[in-house]
């Protein structure tokens, strides 16, 4: 968390704890090296030197299929393609809202097709089956949602259970930002405190808040507020040369322009601490409810705290309203005029780098076609150097990127406790790993010297006293275009300006499941996976209960 001295940290290097066999391994690879040990040693005691061949071969061919590249590892490059021709074969490369005259009629087509003998049979039924598959209620990204509360002029919160993962909720803000114009050194410090103290209020184990997502959606200036003021504003007598003059500013100032909105959305999983503490404000969903209404003013002051600037809490609709947009983004932001909360997703289907959203143009009805790709900032991928809040700056305002984006960085907030051990256990696995090169005759590698001192940073970051708590992150970019071709070149440029500006040494491009990757820039809170917890951590929660039941709060 930031220091009102100093807004200055260093990232990147890291992705993940240390493993077994030292430094940031796969789990792929783990599993793999550990399974290999062991057959080797059963089977050694049993049939001698062959085993120790076999588990000796195992283990290269392991190292060098998970091996890590700038087009990612083997084992990683066939599982896209087995993914992805398996969701062709299936038919879950495309989607289509839920109908129920649609669905219906899909059905019967379904069951006139299994009373068909012969290959005509199959082929209608493969077909029909195809066409079930791809009508689904959510798309990809945001399998799973429903709404908690979704009425008119009350904050939208979505009910969350995507399949494997534990239920939450979340609620979304729109903020103008810490920073507007040009501000002072001074200004921009105390911003990073406030950010940070935002982050560590809540990361405190007592708090039912688990992630934080900050989203900025980069669109073209639209001037429509503005025409809107100056028809209603405008005097009869104007001379026509001042009517002119002004729709020449609006047509200069937005020639190339591009704004940037500003989101916060924070999720509470459902927990049993959760379910205990919704119990003291009523039964069943009204308790949930009830301890929302507290939690979002919290959350609202904390913000507000942090010089976020506006804070504004999303309705059901607005949420819906900004979803859909970035999945079409002729429809304007916030026009919420036909939304209706419980459908999400636009027509759409897949292509093995783009998810290709067929929508229509709300003020013409005609039909529009966007693409999109989405790709990942992992902490591996980003050089280690000193950074400022202001990092990704390039990113957000870049003049060469004319092409509507989306950035998402999700925190995941880690109890101090458990930050400082996972922080002391790296750093005693990256010494030991050091030592043992040293006196193996070995040169050690830059890549270990870098993680101890990641470690050891962390450690000094985490000291008693210090009020600070741990984070890991990801970052997600989408980018969109009305053509194959402009997509392919908004890529290459995302890619340059991230290597040059920002210090991003590949993107990890989530190809062969772009549907689902779009939902990772959406503000509902999918993308990022906590990691387990550590034995220890989970006894310190253990004996500390989920609450005080006879308690007042």
């Amino acid at each position: 968390m930031s220091d009102p001295r100093t807004v200055i940290r260093y990232l990147g290097g890291e992705s993940g704890h240390r493993s077994f066999f030292g430094g940031t391994h796969s789990r792929t690879r783990v599993v793999f090296l550990t399974v290999s040990v062991l057959a080797g040693m059963v089977l050694t005691p049993l049939i001698g030197w062959p085993a120790l061949a076999v588990t000796a071969g195992s283990c290269g061919v392991t190292l060098l299929v998970t091996a890590r590249t700038h087009r990612g590892s083997i084992v990683d490059r066939r599982r896209k393609r087995f993914r992805w021709n398996h969701r062709r074969r299936t038919g879950t490369d495309t989607f289509v809202p839920y109908e129920v005259g649609a669905w219906d009629q899909l059905q019967q087509t379904l069951d006139d097709a299994l009373t068909v003998r012969g290959k005509a049979g199959r082929q209608a039924a493969r077909a029909a089956d195809r066409a079930v598959t791809a009508m689904r209620a959510n798309p990809d990204g945001s399998d799973g949602l429903g709404w908690l509360q979704h009425g008119r002029g009350e904050p939208g919160i979505a009910w969350h259970a995507p399949i494997g993962e534990q239920p939450y909720l979340s609620v979304t803000f729109a903020v103008t930002g810490q920073l507007r114009g040009i501000e002072s050194a001074s200004v921009m410090a105390r911003a990073a405190h406030g950010w940070g103290v935002f982050l560590a209020v809540r990361a405190a184990p007592s708090v039912l808040v688990s992630d934080v997502q900050v989203t900025t959606r980069v669109l073209p200036s639209d001037s429509a507020l503005q025409e809107f003021w100056v028809l209603n504003s405008l005097d009869p007598a104007a001379p026509r040369e001042a009517i002119s003059s002004y729709e020449e500013v609006l047509r200069l100032t937005g020639t190339d322009a591009m704004v940037q909105r500003h989101f916060v959305t924070v999720t509470w999983p459902l927990t049993g601490a959760f379910h205990d503490a919704a119990a003291k404000y009523g039964a069943g969903r009204e308790g949930w409810r009830g301890l929302m209404r507290q939690e979002i003013a919290s959350t609202a002051r904390g913000l507000g705290e942090a010089k976020m600037g506006r804070i504004d809490v999303l309705t059901a609709r607005q949420t819906t309203a900004l979803i859909r947009h970035q999945q079409n983004p002729t429809r304007p932001l916030d026009f919420v005029a036909d939304v209706v909360p419980e459908r999400l997703g636009e027509a759409s289907h897949d292509e093995y780098s783009a998810h290709v959203v067929d929508g229509t143009d709300p003020s013409t009805g005609a039909p529009v076609e966007w693409w999109h790709r989405t790709a990942a900032i992992r902490a591996e991928a980003l050089s280690t150097a000193p950074r400022t809040q202001l990092w990704v700056l390039d990113l957000l305002v870049g003049r060469d990127l004319q092409f509507i984006r989306t950035v998402s960085f999700h925190l995941h907030l880690v109890p101090a406790v458990e930050a400082k051990a996972a922080a002391r256990q790296d750093l005693t696995r990256d010494t030991a790993e050091a030592l043992s090169r040293r006196e193996g005759g070995q040169v050690d590698t830059d890549d270990t010297d870098v993680q101890m001192t990641a470690a050891r940073r962390r450690g000094q970051d985490l000291v008693a006293g210090s009020h600070h708590h741990g984070a890991t992150w990801i970052g997600y970019v989408t980018i969109s275009a009305r053509t194959r071709d402009e997509l392919a070149r908004a890529s290459r440029q995302l890619e340059e300006t991230c290597s040059t500006g920002l210090g991003i040494e590949r993107l990890d491009w989530l190809d062969s499941y772009q549907a689902a990757a779009s939902g990772t820039t959406w503000p509902i809170g999918r993308g990022l996976r906590a990691a387990a917890p550590s034995f220890s951590s989970r006894v310190y929660t253990r004996l500390a209960g989920r609450s005080d039941k006879e308690a007042i709060s």
